[in-house]
């Protein structure tokens, strides 16, 4: 049910079984999967798709003019996924021509109130960001990451699978997966929550020998990530650290 206090541009693609609250503003280049709930005074703009299922609350702004002072009004785009979640006040803006030109968002998020996803951001699947936590322009978080309330995380950080980030944090390194970080420091690798997902015995016990490797035998990045190439060979869990560090520009959380 679209409300007759909405707008919705006669141009824009609504699917199938979608509500649309009143007060909400929906511009002429946007498309919105099936069963998508859109509550009041929510605005969507821009060169945006949305996909299915997605539950959007409101005073949220998705696809508006991002915040870098180089975007020139480029068509650039917001591509947002299926059964996410946007809890009051969640910012999400379009990309910028500078990196790919669209800021993406996968599906089964929980983005909780205040969140903002700047430009050029890609957050991928089954991911948390609590309130108030705050992506820089062209981060990077990949699957299955929890961000604890009020974290900030610097242009350009790359958040690894399954990592966890305590409250209040300021990120200005990369994170690599699995790692529970504080700001900059690593305390450990997030255990609990891989057993929750199905990791073997065999796996974390093979994760807790590279996470020894990485940050407790004295070793610098370059000189673990040969020795922790050894141990990939062996575990698909620790590959997956090895392919992260071998693409990390900014330096990981020590």
């Amino acid at each position: 049910m679209i409300s007759p206090l909405a707008f919705v541009h006669e141009n824009a693609r609504i699917g199938s079984n979608v509500s649309i609250g009143p007060w909400t503003y929906i511009d002429a280049d946007v498309e919105i999967g099936d069963d998508t709930e859109v509550a009041s005074h929510v605005v969507i703009k821009g060169r945006t798709k949305i996909g299915k299922g997605n539950r959007i609350f409101q005073f949220v702004s998705i696809g508006e003019e991002n915040q870098d002072k180089k975007y020139a009004g480029e068509p650039t785009e917001t591509i947002i996924g299926d059964n996410n979640i946007f809890r009051e006040c969640v910012t999400v803006h379009r990309g910028t021509t500078q990196d790919e030109g669209k800021t993406v968002v996968g599906s089964n998020n929980l983005f909780m109130a205040y969140v903002h996803i700047a430009h050029d951001c890609v957050v991928g699947d089954n991911i948390i960001l609590a309130n108030y936590v705050g992506l820089a322009g062209h981060v990077h978080v990949e699957d299955w990451a929890i961000a604890g309330a009020m974290s900030g995380y610097h242009q350009f950080c790359r958040v690894g699978a399954h990592s966890f980030t305590a409250a209040g944090s300021i990120v200005l390194k990369d994170i690599p997966p699995y790692v529970m970080a504080r700001h900059n420091e690593a305390f450990g690798m997030n255990y609990e929550g891989l057993k929750r997902r199905g990791f073997d015995k065999p796996a974390i016990q093979a994760l807790r020998k590279a996470y020894k490797t990485l940050y407790r035998d004295g070793l610098t990045t370059e000189q673990a990530l040969p020795v922790l190439a050894e141990q990939g060979k062996e575990s698909p869990a620790v590959q997956v650290i090895v392919d992260y560090l071998a693409k990390s520009s900014r330096g990981i959380v020590r």
